[in-house]
């Protein structure tokens, strides 16, 4: 019956709705979930995730939805993607857990070696495994401190880098995330990211935004920190919570010599930009750049919690004992990791590139289609489209984003929503023609009919 099941979710490639949302079984499920559950998650409409398959996801009731989020741009080759299910029951049945901290793992050191190679640069690497995007930052804010036997850090206002402690001191997302928490990692300074339809500088849009990165040396370095004391300068290359936002070509290459002049390790966040989700390996590419550090996680190895942490050898010096994991790098996690990376390489990257142009070409004329959208913008299936109240005054629209993403729920895509006011469009990077022409029909719709009331 189970696997019938799977096969029919299989074989759907758009949504299928059969109850008003949410359906019975669901209800009964949140109602449970209200009483046990954190209340801290951020949930948003009530979809409630019982299966999945490919781009498709079903619920407790039977409604089939078609998934444009793919659990927060992790789930890279689809939902239980055959080629990874396969994976990981091979693997769990010859060695679950071990811990790569204390003992040699074949498969850990055959994905190290994969990341290797694919990782930007020249430079020979190492990787340090860890659970999840977090994890991945905190271990390369101790990198960066031993290494360079430095203590302060460079960040961008929007950026989100997780809610452990040492990566929430980086985090300028949101004050919720902070709120309540008390003092935080010392040393830590921010400056403006280069949003090239917001420029913080003032100028016209688009621009370039190099002044965010020239702006360490005619003030931050002038005023609050000398360079000599900064270990790292962590930035994505394209903002994930933030918005969405890319950074331009020239603002990353500028702040690569800035950093390079100075002796200060560049780390790219690439936990929600790379694997393959922006059409290259990672979104840096595009601006041609070779940071000292890369974190990567979400799309690494389809849904199974991992991280990679990756650095030029002669960074990653720290001796053992120094930071470690009981489960980073464990084999059910590699395992996946291994058989995405396979997928992404012979057909999903290429198709996340195909189906991103095909998307933007689609989405390119709403600002003058629509009067609430502000701005469209990314790259592959990294895409934004960002809701303001006026087109002129450029005030952000929380409350009509948050509006449209819950209509799309009830026609059956799913979508989530990115910095303040804009929708993210993130799915699998399977996804074909004809589901990316529905999504964008039923969001463009969505947006008509909520600007109705705008």
């Amino acid at each position: 019956m189970k696997n019938s099941t799977m096969s029919t979710l299989a074989d759907t490639k758009l949504p299928h709705l059969l109850t008003p949302l949410p359906g019975p079984k669901a209800k009964a499920l949140l109602k449970r979930d209200a009483q046990f559950i954190s209340p801290s998650y951020t949930r948003g409409y009530p979809l409630v995730a019982k299966r999945g398959r490919g781009a498709m996801i079903e619920d407790p009731d039977g409604n089939v939805f078609l998934d444009f989020a793919a659990g927060i741009a992790v789930a890279a080759t689809g939902h239980c993607h055959p080629q990874v299910v396969e994976a990981i029951q091979k693997q769990a049945a010859e060695l679950i857990h071990i811990s790569g901290t204390d003992f040699y793992v074949p498969n850990m050191v055959e994905l190290a070696e994969k990341l290797a190679e694919i990782a930007p640069g020249k430079d020979a690497k190492k990787v340090y495994f860890g659970n999840s995007g977090a994890e991945a930052i905190e271990a390369a804010i101790k990198l960066a401190r031993y290494h360079t036997r430095r203590d302060k850090i460079i960040a961008f206002y929007g950026c989100f880098h997780g809610r452990t402690l040492g990566a929430l001191s980086l985090t300028a997302s949101k004050a919720v995330q902070r709120k309540g928490f008390g003092s935080l990692l010392g040393g830590v300074f921010h400056i403006p990211y280069p949003n090239s339809y917001r420029c913080p500088h003032g100028n016209p849009s688009p621009c370039t935004c190099v002044e965010s990165a020239t702006y360490l040396e005619t003030e931050i370095f002038k005023r609050l920190v000398d360079p000599q004391d900064v270990a790292a300068i962590f930035v994505e290359p394209i903002q994930g919570e933030g918005g969405y936002v890319p950074a331009p070509k020239e603002f990353l290459v500028e702040l690569q010599r800035i950093c390079r002049k100075h002796g200060i390790l560049l780390v790219s966040d690439e936990v929600q930009s790379g694997m393959g989700r922006t059409g290259k390996w990672w979104a840096g590419d595009f601006a041609g750049i070779e940071p000292d550090i890369v974190c990567v996680a979400k799309g690494i190895a389809s849904g199974m919690p991992l991280s990679a942490t990756i650095a030029s050898a002669g960074i990653m010096d720290w001796k053992p004992g120094a930071h470690a994991s009981t489960f980073g790098g464990n084999p059910v996690c590699v395992a996946a990791s291994l058989a995405t990376i396979d997928l992404l390489e012979r057909e999903y990257i290429e198709n996340a590139r195909r189906m991103g142009d095909f998307i933007l070409q689609r989405i390119a004329d709403w600002p003058a289609k629509h009067k609430i959208v502000g701005d469209v913008r990314g790259r592959g299936l990294m895409l934004g489209v960002e809701i303001v109240k006026s087109q002129k005054t450029k005030e952000p629209a929380h409350d009509l984003r948050e509006a449209i993403v819950d209509l799309a729920f009830t026609k059956g895509v799913l979508f989530l929503g990115a910095g303040d006011n804009t929708i993210r469009i993130a799915p699998p990077l399977l996804i074909d023609e004809e589901q990316a022409d529905f999504a964008i029909r039923t969001l463009e719709a969505c947006i008509s009919e909520i600007a109705k009331s705008a």
